[in-house]
């Protein structure tokens, strides 16, 4: 596991992640017709004419959004399938899930279920995001699984952080603020950034700072994902963080990333 700094080679720390993420989403139309009751028509007589039966075309309601209890229970997703699923979600979260605009999150890498979950979510409207609801709202949890374990089987490329702010940005995230109540961001997230999937804490590794940043502070100004337990953590936690302490763990984090396995690296003294 390594750290990229602005200037400086990666290197190898005890570094990790916040709570966050994700998203990505595609559209698949479901359209229905529906056709009206044909009737013969009487003949026309010098008072009545004969009136043409009324058609009527509408689209199909889409499914109503899963309980969570169904996300978990569905089949693991089939990244090949996911694929071509997913392909719309290249335009903003990039082909590969690594975005290259700062305000829309990377989802290489992403747990399957974090990414299912968080799709759901919008489709139900716990998490509200007008144009991800417009993309999750025609899957089926079938779909969600499949465009997850596509993500999900991707690399997350790494980024690069402030290094005037990786001081305190690493004390956050390794250390937390006793005094002032807020944990380690790697109690939850792990040291390397990747999560706990099974918690459904997302990875977080290498994510742009700027999406964090902006999370943060929602969660800060009280939005939530949803009503579990696990949606209602980081409202709590970044009430207690200030804007620098936003902005610090967010480049530290964008600067957190795995090391490549192909490059020799030298241990951390």
């Amino acid at each position: 596991m390594s750290f990229r700094p602005a200037g400086f080679r990666p290197a190898v720390v005890n570094a990790v992640a916040l709570v966050f993420a994700l998203s990505a989403g595609v559209v698949f139309a479901q359209n229905a017709k529906g056709q009206a009751a044909q009737k013969t028509p009487a003949p026309a007589t010098a008072s009545t004419a004969a009136k043409p039966a009324a058609a009527s075309s509408a689209p199909a309601a889409a499914a109503p959004a899963a309980s969570d209890q169904d996300v978990m229970a569905a089949k693991p997703g089939d990244a090949t399938a996911g694929q071509a699923k997913a392909a719309a979600c290249g335009a903003c979260h990039g082909p590969d899930g690594n975005s290259t605009d700062g305000q829309y999150p990377k989802l290489a890498g992403q747990h399957e279920m974090y990414i299912a979950h968080q799709l759901n979510n919008f489709k139900s409207g716990a998490r509200q995001n007008a144009i991800m609801q417009g993309m999750a709202t025609p899957l089926s949890v079938q779909d969600m699984h499949d465009i997850g374990a596509y993500f999900a089987s991707k690399q997350s490329l790494p980024g690069v952080a402030d290094e005037s702010l990786v001081a305190q940005g690493q004390k956050l995230y390794r250390e937390g603020d006793t005094a002032r109540g807020i944990p380690a961001c790697m109690a939850c997230h792990s040291i390397d950034g990747r999560g706990n999937p099974g918690a459904m804490y997302p990875q977080l590794t290498s994510q742009h700072a700027q999406y964090i940043e902006a999370k943060l502070k929602d969660f800060h100004d009280g939005v939530t994902w949803g009503t579990e337990a696990h949606a209602q953590i980081m409202p709590l936690i970044a009430k207690k963080l200030d804007p620098q302490d936003i902005s610090a763990v967010a480049t530290y984090i964008e600067g957190l990333h795995v090391a490549d396995k192909s490059a020799p690296v030298s241990a951390s003294p």
